[in-house]
């Protein structure tokens, strides 16, 4: 029997099983970064992203297409890690808008969500590149568009769409020259044919995949962040029933109308209540006709959100703030000594969500807010926090910690706002980024012979330098990156590296630029020995 409709509940099992497949597979995609460098995130980003939407489907009560779609796109935006899952977030949030108002999906109706999927991701993306997750994704939209004319049997058509972004995924290399060199297909579009193959799985009802709907939370966890408009039950009702012999499952048909977070567990003597509610009284009349209450508590989590924003409010309101991503405990302390108000774990391999950054936004009370990516993957995630956003916020592009360094230091809160944005673009311009990493696997590029463990030495993104001794690769590096127009060298060592070896680095250069102002900091990041800031 050929399935000519998805509806809710399948679609549900599909974005569930879809983002299963991604999970087993993410490390698969990380290692496809073109970098040989222990950065490789891309399957990570995209699985935590795919993680957090499945969490909000979860909560869906009312299976329908648009529900569920609608859910999909919400979890993905707030859930979205790095540039890969953004543009996946993109990509949820064109299908949905596809979706509004239905029930049911034909092949017409989800080929026209995948193109209008492409659209939104093309147009979310400044300069959109080809070989990457949007090639797939606008030509499986376009295939999709082909086969709906041909047959309404989703089986097929499904396998077809992603058979051909198979093929337009082996393509890349020869789309992009990056890919090429480095041997490796596009890590997006990789991940991406794996949550349709998850797809696939799903409607084809081959039970590959266990414990599906486990995999985006963990089961009862508290959700925390909430507004109050978003309160629709306003009293967490909480007691203890002990009785003679309750039948739990009477008990809970009884109290599922009457609100939401229900958890009624126990045996039949002795059964623990927690509920959302609008009335109190009520759910705990149908307690006490099942036995004697104990231990009851209510609470207006209304008042409780108007106390804490309130509270907020009466916060002085300061002209600037600013926001930075960092990783390591010495560079959070750097920052911290940097006047940053809020500093947000992450970086290479740990990017932080759409959600994360808005939150570090929404806890600064002040007229203008910086925000300081320190990071190309992560600079596309803090715009969208700043969408998200009715504050004055304003990225300002830091690729990297010496940049973001750069950029505070150059910030004068005695300026207007437009006059620090200047400056602090600015800054980012005159500082050049050295790091000391290791390679993660074999590969060619720009003529190295790369061997899994070497050290490698990257300047403003490119690998300069090759060996096996990380102290070599290091003074190197750093030696070929100085100038006669430099006056400033700093060192920030990793959590692998030692203050000993990073000072006699430093007596090293010292010798050879007598001129040369160097500062050694602990940094205490992790994956990279060094970082380097020459300006």
């Amino acid at each position: 029997m050929k399935n000519r409709y998805i509806d809710g509940q399948l679609l549900k099992n599909m974005m569930i099983i879809g983002a299963y497949a991604l999970e087993l597979n993410k490390s698969t995609v990380d290692s496809l970064n073109v970098f040989p460098v222990p950065d490789g995130d891309t399957g990570t980003n995209m699985s935590l992203t795919m993680n957090s939407a499945t969490k909000e489907v979860n909560k869906v009560t009312v299976e329908t297409v648009d529900s569920i779609t609608e859910a999909m796109a919400n979890g993905s935006l707030m859930g979205a890690r790095g540039n890969s899952g953004v543009i996946l977030s993109q990509l949820y949030r064109g299908f949905a808008k596809s979706c509004k108002g239905k029930e049911k999906l034909s092949t017409t109706d989800f080929a026209l969500a995948l193109k209008s999927a492409s659209d939104t991701a093309y147009k979310a993306v400044m300069k959109p590149t080809e070989g990457t997750i949007l090639t797939i994704a606008r030509e499986m939209g376009e295939k999709a568009l082909e086969e709906c004319k041909e047959t309404d049997d989703f089986d097929i058509f499904l396998k077809n769409i992603i058979s051909h972004g198979e093929k337009i995924l082996d393509k890349t290399p020869q789309m992009l020259k990056v890919l090429k060199d480095a041997g490796v297909v596009d890590a997006g579009g990789k991940g991406l044919i794996h949550i349709m193959n998850g797809y696939y799985e799903a409607l084809t009802g081959k039970e590959i995949f266990k414990n599906t709907t486990t995999i985006s939370h963990k089961k009862d966890e508290p959700i925390l962040d909430f507004e109050e408009k978003d309160i629709q039950f306003g009293y967490c009702t909480e007691f203890l029933v002990k009785g003679l012999s309750i039948d739990i499952e009477s008990f809970k048909r009884k109290l599922m109308n009457l609100g939401d977070s229900m958890l009624v567990v126990g045996d039949e003597t002795l059964v623990k209540v927690h509920i959302h509610t609008n009335n109190p009284g009520q759910v705990l009349e149908h307690g006490l006709n099942r036995g004697e209450l104990i231990d009851i508590k209510i609470e207006n989590m209304r008042e409780q959100h108007k106390n804490l924003f309130d509270e907020a409010l009466n916060e002085e309101l300061k002209e600037y703030g600013i926001v930075s991503v960092s990783m390591g405990t010495g560079l959070h302390s750097i920052f911290k000594d940097l006047n940053v108000d809020e500093i947000i774990t992450g970086g290479q391999t740990m990017n932080p969500s759409t959600e994360e950054i808005k939150k570090a936004i929404d806890s600064i009370t002040a007229n203008h807010i910086f925000i300081l990516p320190n990071n190309s993957n992560i600079i596309l995630a803090a715009n969208q926090a700043k969408e998200l956003s009715d504050k004055n916020i304003h990225v300002i592009p830091t690729k990297t910690i010496p940049q973001g360094i750069a950029s505070i230091l150059s910030f004068n809160s005695d300026l207007n706002f437009e006059q620090n944005i200047k400056l602090m673009n600015e800054a980012i311009s005159k500082v050049k980024t050295g790091q000391v990493t290791f390679s993660v696997r074999d590969t060619q590029f720009n003529n190295n012979d790369i061997k899994k463990g070497d050290i490698l030495g990257i300047l403003n993104g490119n690998i300069e330098s090759v060996g096996k001794e990380t102290e070599e690769v290091a003074f190197e590096l750093l030696d070929g990156m100085i100038t006669d127009m430099d006056e400033m060298v700093t060192i920030f060592y990793g959590e692998e590296s030692s203050e000993n070896n990073a000072n006699l680095l430093a007596e090293r250069i010292k010798k050879i630029h007598k001129n040369i102002d160097i500062e050694v900091y602990y940094g205490g990041q992790p994956l990279y020995y060094y970082i380097f800031s020459v300006e």
